[in-house]
């Protein structure tokens, strides 16, 4: 149920960016916002490796996605990325997840996340990724609609 979720909600952000050339993926919500879909798809391949390649996976030594020196943020800036960049780099992270999520023993698999200074459960790290997604796929309805009027799942 889990996986079906979170790729429900994976599918959900691509169909969202659908058809679109850069130029419209990089446009930015209402200023003050830098916020687009092209960021979206950085940061939530930056969300995926860190919660599965990181947190999951122990891969401590590994870079950012976007950034060397740890800014989280950076992903959002998709001003000099393009749709091949960034879905490729989304596309790469979602891999690694599944073959973390498949090779585990079970869903209680257990890690300690240094961030939160607590140990999490690949069950609660699928779970904040659906949560993620949908928070983040309503932003996407919002920019999406703003571009050329398309709406719905």
């Amino acid at each position: 149920m889990l996986r079906g979720h979170l790729d429900f909600h994976r599918a959900t952000l691509a169909m969202k960016c659908a058809d679109l050339g850069d130029d419209e993926l990089r446009r930015q919500a209402m200023p003050p916002s830098t916020l687009s879909l092209l960021g979206l798809v950085r940061h939530m391949a930056e969300v995926e490796w860190a919660w599965f390649r990181r947190t999951i996976g122990e891969e401590h030594d590994l870079p950012l996605v976007w950034s060397d020196d740890g800014d989280f943020q950076a992903a959002y800036d998709a001003s000099g990325s393009s749709r091949e960049e960034a879905f490729s780099a989304w596309q790469n992270e979602i891999e690694h997840a599944r073959r973390i999520e498949r090779e585990a023993e079970s869903l209680d698999v257990t890690v300690h996340n240094a961030r939160w200074g607590k140990d999490v459960s690949l069950r609660m790290v699928m779970l904040h990724l659906v949560h993620e997604y949908a928070r983040h796929n309503g932003h996407a309805d919002l920019l999406r609609e703003a571009i050329d009027g398309t709406v719905g799942v």
